[in-house]
């Protein structure tokens, strides 16, 4: 049944300490605004271990203790792709800053105005599930016609 369906895998982690968190102010190519670090997983790493390698790389901190808050997939039926990207957050890390990273500017922010910074739908959607219990499945099915998002179907467990 999933034969020829072109899979792809990134993460994301919200690093929260208190009521702020740290986001990277990403202003390259097209996919600009304010986003948790993470990024593609690489074969044949585990999914953890790649978000804690990209969390790395992008922001100097070290995470640990991450817990899992969802799913976010893009599913193009045209193509055949699906590309899912995990979610996680956590409280435990340790590590000194970068200055500036290629992904973007590591910024801790306030939780209540981080909901006022420019951000991609696909970031803001799900931005306030990470402080919720439970977690999230979140499926777009994007339209290739149009070159943007379908039908968005959400559902909290």
């Amino acid at each position: 049944m999933s034969e020829g369906i072109n899979y792809k895998i990134w993460t994301v982690c919200m690093i929260q300490d208190g009521d702020k968190v740290l986001l990277l102010d990403r202003q390259h190519d097209n996919f600009k605004g304010y986003i948790p670090a993470g990024g593609k997983i690489d074969f044949p790493e585990s999914i953890v271990e790649g978000t804690i390698r990209e969390v790395w790389e992008e922001t100097g901190i070290e995470v640990s203790n991450l817990v899992y808050k969802g799913l976010y997939e893009y599913v193009n039926p045209i193509k055949n792709d699906r590309y899912m990207i995990f979610n996680y957050i956590t409280k435990d890390f340790k590590g000194d800053l970068l200055v500036s990273s290629p992904e973007g500017k590591p910024l801790w922010v306030n939780i209540k105005e981080a909901y006022s910074l420019p951000m991609q739908q696909s970031i803001r959607r799900r931005f306030p599930l990470f402080f919720e219990e439970g977690t999230f499945e979140i499926q777009v099915t994007w339209d290739e016609e149009n070159n943007r998002e379908g039908n968005v179907k959400i559902t909290k467990t």
